[in-house]
C-alpha cells in the first residue's frame, strides 16, 4: 500500500510539474511545445486505455459499472486519426498501423454488404452505424492519398459499398444513421459520406462517386443547413422534423466538402461558401476561445480549416483554434488525461484532443503558428 501511496505521490508531482511549466509559459506570454504535449497525453492514452493482454483498448477510465470489456468501435476512429495525424509529425506510422489492427477485428461480413460493427464480432458484436464506418473510410483514403498502396483504397472502397447499403429516396435522398433503424438522417452520416465519395472519385476517376457526392450534398443543404451556413443534426423522417442541435464535427466535414468540391471543380462558388462558413464556425464554435462541445467534434472542424488554409492561405482561424487548444489543455486529471479528476474519463475526446495538438505541433514546426 505504502509503495502504490508513493507512486500515485510522484504522479501527481509529476503532472503538477507539467501544469506548472504550462502555466509559467502562458504568464510570460510563450506559447506550448505542442509536439511534447502530444507526446504526454499520447503516453497516457496509451498507460490508461489500451491493455496489452486484451489487445484491445477499453472506452472509459476509471471503467464505470456495467462497461463493456472492451471499447466501442467510435474511440478507435478517433485514435486512428489522431495517430494517422501524429505520424506526420514523429514520421512513422506504427500507432496507425496498429490501431488499424484492432478496426480489422470489428469487421462484421453480414448482408447486405461487409463494414465494421460497433462491438467485435468475437465478443458479441453490436449494430453497425454508417458514421463509424465513415470515419475509417475517410483516414484510409487519406493514407492511400500519401502511400497510393492499394489496400487503403480497397477498404475504402468497401467502406463506401457499406454506406451505400444506407441510402434511400425518403426525404429525397440521404443516409441513415444507423443500420436497420430507419428513423433520422444524419448530418454526421451524411457529411463524411460526402468526403469519402469525392475521395474515392479523385482516386479512381469514376464518376458514380462524384454524382453520390453531388446528391447528398444537396440533400444535406436541404434539409439540415441553418441560416448562417451552420447544420442542424438530423432530421426525423416520421415527422419530418429537423432536432436543432448544431455540432462542429457537422459543420467541419461539409466545410471540407466544399473545398473538395472547389478543388475538384474550380467552382468558386464552393470556395465562397466554405469562407463563409469558416467565419460563422469561429463566431459560434470558438467563442472565448474555448472549444464548445467534444474535442473529437473539434477536430473534425479543424480538418475543414485546415484544408481550407491550404487552399486560400488565410490562418486566421488556425490561431483561433490555438488559443482554444491552449485553453483546453490547461485542465488534465491527475493521470495526465484531458478533463476533470473525480469522473470517468471516455476515450473519444481524449483521442480527439490528441489528433488537435498533432495538428498544432505540425503548424508550430512549419511557423504557421507560433
Amino acid at each position: 500500500m505504502k509503495s502504490r501511496l508513493k507512486s500515485i505521490s510522484r504522479s501527481s508531482r509529476g503532472w503538477a510539474l507539467v501544469a506548472l511549466l504550462f502555466f509559467t509559459k502562458a504568464a510570460t506570454g510563450q506559447q506550448p511545445d505542442y509536439a511534447q504535449e502530444y507526446a504526454l497525453l499520447k503516453a497516457q492514452i496509451i498507460k490508461h486505455y489500451y491493455k496489452p493482454e486484451l489487445k484491445y483498448y477499453v472506452e472509459q477510465v476509471p471503467a464505470r459499472p456495467g462497461d463493456r470489456k472492451v471499447s466501442y468501435l467510435w474511440p478507435l476512429c478517433a485514435l486512428f486519426e489522431a495517430y494517422q495525424a501524429g505520424a506526420v509529425l514523429e514520421k512513422k506510422s506504427k500507432d496507425f498501423e496498429h490501431t488499424f489492427e484492432i478496426i480489422r477485428k470489428y469487421d462484421d461480413k453480414r448482408a447486405p454488404a461487409a463494414g465494421y460493427a460497433s462491438y467485435p464480432p468475437g465478443l458479441g458484436g453490436g449494430d453497425r452505424f454508417y458514421d463509424d464506418n465513415q470515419w475509417i473510410g475517410i483516414t484510409v483514403m487519406h493514407q492511400y492519398e500519401k502511400t497510393k498502396e492499394p489496400r487503403w483504397l480497397k477498404t475504402g472502397s468497401e467502406i463506401y459499398r457499406f454506406m451505400m447499403t444506407g441510402y434511400d429516396t425518403v426525404s429525397g435522398g440521404g443516409l441513415y444513421w444507423q443500420e436497420g433503424h430507419k428513423n433520422t438522417k444524419n448530418t454526421c452520416s451524411n457529411g463524411p459520406g460526402i468526403l469519402l465519395a469525392l475521395q474515392l472519385y479523385k482516386a479512381t476517376g469514376d464518376s458514380a462517386y462524384f454524382k453520390t457526392a453531388v446528391g447528398l450534398y444537396q440533400w444535406v443543404n436541404r434539409w439540415l443547413r441553418t441560416a448562417d451556413g451552420l447544420y442542424y443534426d438530423n432530421l426525423h423522417l416520421k415527422e419530418r422534423r429537423v432536432d436543432k442541435r448544431v455540432y462542429s464535427y457537422n459543420t467541419g466535414t461539409m466545410l471540407e466538402a466544399n473545398v473538395l468540391f472547389y478543388e475538384i471543380t474550380r467552382d468558386s462558388a464552393y470556395l465562397v461558401t466554405a469562407q463563409k462558413m469558416a467565419g460563422s464556425a469561429d463566431r459560434y464554435f470558438l467563442k472565448n476561445r474555448e472549444l464548445k462541445d467534444n474535442f473529437w467534434f473539434n477536430a473534425v472542424l479543424l480538418r475543414g480549416l485546415l484544408h481550407l488554409w491550404r487552399v486560400d492561405g488565410d490562418a486566421r482561424y488556425l490561431e483561433a483554434f490555438r488559443g482554444a487548444v491552449d485553453h483546453a489543455i490547461t485542465h488534465k486529471t491527475s493521470q495526465g488525461l484531458v478533463g476533470k479528476d473525480g469522473t470517468s474519463q471516455n476515450l473519444v475526446p481524449q483521442g480527439g484532443m490528441l489528433e488537435l495538438l498533432a495538428h498544432m505541433a505540425v503548424l508550430q514546426k512549419q511557423g504557421i503558428i507560433k
